[in-house]
């Protein structure tokens, strides 16, 4: 349980570095993604982003 709350947190956070590269293509703009600001500052959590992009990687791990 640890490990996989890790992956995920982990995978946000690269998510989150990546996502100016990504809204280009319309990624991070999905309809479970929340954007909301607190105390003055913006907050991105990108789940259904993420997930979507998870479903990817191990499809194309599959294949490899």
């Amino acid at each position: 349980m640890l490990r996989w709350f890790l992956v995920i947190f982990l995978a946000v956070i690269v998510f989150s570095a990546a996502l100016p590269w990504l809204e280009k293509f319309g990624v991070g703009k999905l309809p479970g993604d929340v954007r909301f600001t607190l105390f003055g500052k913006k907050i991105f959590l990108p789940f259904a982003s993420t997930v979507l992009l998870s479903m990817l990687v191990f499809l194309l791990a599959r294949l490899l």
